[in-house]
């Protein structure tokens, strides 16, 4: 009997992934734990394991297909005893399906921001032979995508051939065929006061129909770049963090000299075993024992009521390519000083890797967004929902400070904490920024 492999939930949460390539193709054999594909969700991409043995009869889902519901099928095995071709033949079933499940990027549901410039530019003339008139009164069969591209460029579907399964039509259908020219009566149309107008963007000419290459912005060349399933999350969870969450900020300065002091001599200590501390290991270690110390700060709102953490998850935030991802060092509160350097050293690597699990980020019960190594002095960080706060640590720089009515130098790191205000309040925040900085300032009760 032949085998179906479906798309995997890599996460408890996860609903939708790319197929981002095939290690396998129609024709091979496999075997029970073979890694057939790779697949990219939000944070990593992780590997596909085939669940039996047997030959690759059919695949549903292209490399590179995005949005790809879990539990939809992509692939199908025969068995040992089973003819491959009829296998593939029986399997033509929920081909179509699972083609709509590949083009299922066509029709992104991120709502169009585009200015009305954008819908208006032309796309790029073609040689007429992609036009090909539809007999009238037949169905159109077409993409949403497709046919939100051919609505803001005017063209009308009907003219055009669809070179997708069965006919559909598709994005790459539309994009290379040109709109036609715009009559006087559209023109006045257009120009008349009571013509309706979007207010989203203040009103700019038209690229010219003789520059193609123009962009949404006036005469600015300009491309496009598909957004990554990492950067579509990034972009959901922020905009509702900065539209739901109500943020508040506090900032304070943390002298940083005895901290420096006391990392090059634990530094020299651990260069024999390979070991080294940064100063984000320490900024670690401080918030997680701020933590414990004000246990109001390491909470979560949840509508009608609030989470109290008794661990201190840390969540740190690594800059990759496409964006960041935050893996979480877990009871950081009860790990030392080099237990959470090596810890950081592995989950930056994987993350830098696109191989972190979802154990490696999933949860965390407060963020560290450390910019200082770009010689940021301070900003303010959007809180990472569900948690209920953020610190943004700025670069430590020598600075003017008084001392017993002298003036000295300090080095001095600027520290922005930003609160969800419906659980956690000013004095809170304020009281964990004091706790924070104590450690700092004096690292040695870090040690105890």
């Amino acid at each position: 009997m032949s085998i179906e492999i479906f798309m995997p939930a890599l996460s408890p949460t996860m609903e939708k992934g790319t197929l981002a390539k095939w290690l396998v193709k129609e024709g091979d054999s496999v075997e029970n734990g073979d890694v057939i594909a790779e697949i990219e969700t939000d944070k990593a991409t992780m590997e596909v394991e085939s669940i039996d043995d047997g030959i690759v009869a059919k695949i549903f889902v292209a490399e590179g297909s995005e949005d790809v519901p879990v539990g939809a099928i992509i692939a199908v095995l025969a068995e040992d005893d089973e003819d491959v071709a009829d296998v593939a033949a029986r399997a033509n079933a929920p081909k179509e399906a699972a083609a709509s499940a590949s083009q299922a990027v066509e029709a992104e549901p991120v709502a169009d921001t585009a200015t009305p410039v954008a819908e208006a530019a032309p796309a790029p003339v073609v040689s007429s032979a992609a036009v090909a008139p539809t007999t009238a009164g037949q169905r159109i069969k077409a993409s949403p995508l497709a046919k939100r591209i051919a609505k803001q460029a005017g063209l009308d579907l009907r003219t055009i051939t669809g070179s997708g399964p069965h006919g559909r039509i598709v994005k790459r259908d539309v994009e290379g065929v040109s709109a036609p020219a715009p009559s006087l009566a559209s023109s006045a149309a257009l120009a008349s006061p009571t013509a309706k107008a979007p207010v989203t963007a203040p009103s700019v000419s038209a690229a010219p129909a003789a520059a193609p290459t123009y962009g949404p912005h006036d005469d600015i060349p300009f491309r496009e770049e598909r957004l990554s399933g990492m950067r579509k999350v990034i972009a959901k969870r922020l905009t509702e963090s900065k539209t739901t969450v109500p943020h508040f900020y506090l900032t304070i300065d943390c002298e940083l000299d005895a901290l420096l002091a006391q990392r090059k001599i634990l530094n020299a200590k651990l260069a024999e075993s390979g070991g080294k501390l940064s100063v984000n290991d320490f900024i670690i270690r401080a918030s997680a024992l701020a933590l414990k110390k004000v246990p109001a700060a390491n909470v979560q709102y949840a509508g009608d009521k609030i989470y109290w953490y008794e661990r201190a998850d840390i969540s740190v935030a690594v800059a990759i390519k496409g964006g960041l991802v935050t893996p979480v060092v877990r009871g950081a509160d009860a790990k030392g000083l080099a237990e959470i350097a090596a810890e950081v050293k592995t989950l930056a690597g994987k993350a830098r890797d696109g191989k972190l699990m979802p154990e490696d980020y999933a949860g965390g019960t407060f963020s560290i967004s450390n910019l200082g190594m770009y010689g940021i002095k301070e900003f303010s960080a959007v809180i990472n929902p569900p948690q209920g706060a953020i610190l943004a640590i700025g670069a430590g720089e020598q600075r003017p400070v008084v001392k017993d009515g002298a003036l000295a130098v300090a080095t001095v790191m600027g520290c922005t904490l930003s609160c969800d205000h419906r659980a956690i309040d000013g004095a809170v925040g304020a009281e964990f920024l004091q706790a924070f900085k104590g450690f700092i300032e004096d690292p040695l009760t870090m040690l105890l």
